[in-house]
């Protein structure tokens, strides 16, 4: 799959269209010129989620009532994919070649991975950021698992009020004739969590490039919370969760919310078998995160025709030089590559060159058209970026 342009009208400050090349494209342009914000307008466009806010209120322009976002698409079969995403207060709408989609018919069309400094949560935060990283890893190959992952997150907020509920007035523990209903189905939603997150670390870990980017090996492994050795499989899973809740209900009663379940799982990132959170620099903890998205890419590159997207972020403050040379080598024919920088000539090769000021294009080149690297106009709008909350990529729906 390749994105040939992709226009917005309202989101941010961009206005206008930009028109892609199948291979490398370089955004370029001064600070604050709305260079990550058509990267936020892709990512939306494919996972439904901004990597920046929950908030869809802060993706529309200031004024504007509404924001429409489009991206046409062209597969390898040669047919031609349209998707649309409408935005309103409280409301987002979207299509499929002109005709409203449901979430898991949404999820697929296009496919982005996606690095950037807000996605370093994935190794430096907290477990809930790298069980969402598996997760979108996942849904990359298995859209129908949104179902799974709605499914879980009702019902643990169904359990947790009850649990609640009972804690702050003990009068009503006839109300927990339910608790086993809800765990029942916490066991075989959960159950299915965990088969998938496993065999997905597995297949990724199998997947990653170790030392693409230095002599330290990167490596990873899923922790159950229930045993950190727990095989990947239905029955084990089904009877350990189902034990610790038995063991565990006086206690979840006590503290008023669930204890159990893989929501509260974790995924073992190691370099050179010690943690990259508590071990790594600062630049071996980026290469890391880079190395675990490639993994990503390679792995779903294995099991689909269709190549994805790639998207990186602020090229020059992410990387150095030797690292962007490596992976821009390493991406080539691989996925189609969007970047964004304010030094573009640290970019070398054949690229589609896309000049930005105050968020539209205004020149475009082809080749290895090298433009200059230390002049840029100064931001002539004021963006809304420097307002939004940064917050971790998020596909479970809101």
């Amino acid at each position: 799959m390749e994105i040939t342009s992709v226009t917005v009208d309202g989101f941010r400050n961009l206005t206008g269209t930009l028109s892609a090349a199948p291979g490398l494209n370089v955004l370029w342009g001064g600070n604050g010129q709305g260079k990550t914000n058509w990267l936020e307008a892709i990512y939306l466009l494919a996972t439904t989620k901004s990597f920046r806010t929950h908030q869809p209120q802060e993706l529309m322009a200031f004024g504007a009532a509404a924001a429409h976002l489009r991206l046409e698409l062209q597969r390898r079969t040669g047919s031609s994919v349209t998707l649309d995403m409408h935005l309103e207060a409280g409301r987002k709408v979207m299509l499929v070649n002109g005709k409203r989609a449901a979430l898991r018919d949404y999820l697929g069309q296009l496919v982005v991975f996606a690095y950037g400094r807000e996605a370093l949560d994935v190794v430096c935060g907290e477990p809930e950021q790298r069980r969402r990283f598996l997760d979108r890893g996942i849904l990359s190959l298995k859209p129908a698992y949104v179902q799974t992952l709605v499914d879980y997150a009702r019902v643990l907020k169904q359990k947790n009020a009850l649990l609640r509920a009972v804690a702050e007035r003990p009068e009503h523990r006839d109300w927990l004739d339910s608790l086993d209903a809800w765990n029942a189905q916490l066991v075989e939603l959960g159950t299915e969590l965990h088969v998938e997150r496993a065999r997905y670390a597995e297949r990724l870990d199998a997947h990653l490039e170790r030392q693409l980017f230095g002599a330290e090996r990167v490596a990873i492994r899923y922790v159950s919370s229930l045993e950190p050795d727990l095989p990947p499989t239905a029955e084990a899973f089904r009877a350990a969760m189902t034990e610790r809740l038995a063991r565990r209900r006086a206690a979840e009663l006590a503290v008023g919310h669930a204890l159990v379940g893989p929501h509260r799982d974790d995924l073992a990132i190691l370099m050179d078998g010690r943690e990259v959170a508590r071990f790594g620099s600062a630049g071996q903890q980026r290469s890391t995160l880079l190395v675990l998205t490639l993994g990503q890419l390679a792995l779903y590159r294995a099991h689909c025709a269709e190549p994805p997207v790639f998207l990186l972020d602020d090229l020059d403050a992410e990387l150095d030089p030797r690292r962007i040379t490596t992976l821009l080598a390493y991406l080539e024919d691989k996925a189609q590559t969007f970047v964004t920088t304010t030094k573009p000539g640290l970019v070398r090769g054949a690229a589609r060159w896309l000049e930005l000021r105050a968020g539209r294009l205004v020149s475009a080149h082809d080749g290895d058209y090298q433009p200059p690297a230390d002049v840029f106009p100064e931001a002539c709008l004021e963006t809304q970026t420097s307002a939004v909350e940064v917050t971790p990529c998020d596909f479970l729906p809101s």
